[in-house]
């Protein structure tokens, strides 16, 4: 039992403090300046999550730097370029176009091009001319398709008694 309480107490001691709750700008035009830029931006503790909703501690203190820099007169692209200099083009959710990026962007593409053209490969590969029948395979052929053709035959000389 004192093990127990120990490892708790030792993970709550561990455990990452509540951050302060966010201060929102006294300017409703910065403050959607500054929400629209949460969304842009991703936590690098959560990596999945963009500070707008992340709990994280680092995400409380980027929103607040985010939000002194607006109130600085900072614009958007200078927000993102500093939040890019720090962490690299990761922080962002969409980043900008750029050789660093090339792969990031065009790689999806590349792979459903190569998966295409594979596919296309294996099916005009597949397309393999059937064997020319045998004598034999012919003769049986030729048994089954009289011995139908009498059958359809036989049946349409059968007078319809309205049954």
């Amino acid at each position: 039992m004192r093990i127990v309480a120990a490892a708790v107490a030792l993970f709550l001691i561990a455990a990452e403090p509540l951050p302060a709750p966010d201060a929102p700008l006294p300017d409703p035009a910065q403050e959607a300046r500054a929400q629209a830029l949460f969304e842009e931006i991703r936590c690098v503790v959560c990596q999945h999550e963009s500070i707008a909703d992340s709990p994280a501690g680092l995400a409380a203190d980027v929103r607040a730097e985010v939000r002194g820099r607006i109130a600085a007169g900072a614009t958007d692209d200078q927000i993102r370029a500093g939040l890019v200099e720090r962490w690299g083009d990761f922080v962002l959710f969409r980043p900008p176009f750029d050789p660093g990026t090339l792969l990031l962007w065009l790689g999806p593409l590349a792979l459903l091009l190569a998966g295409a053209a594979l596919a296309l490969l294996r099916a005009r590969k597949a397309t393999v001319e059937p064997a020319p029948l045998t004598p034999a395979e012919e003769t049986a052929l030729a048994k089954i398709l009289k011995a139908d053709r009498l059958r359809h035959e036989a049946a349409a000389d059968t007078p319809d008694d309205g049954r």
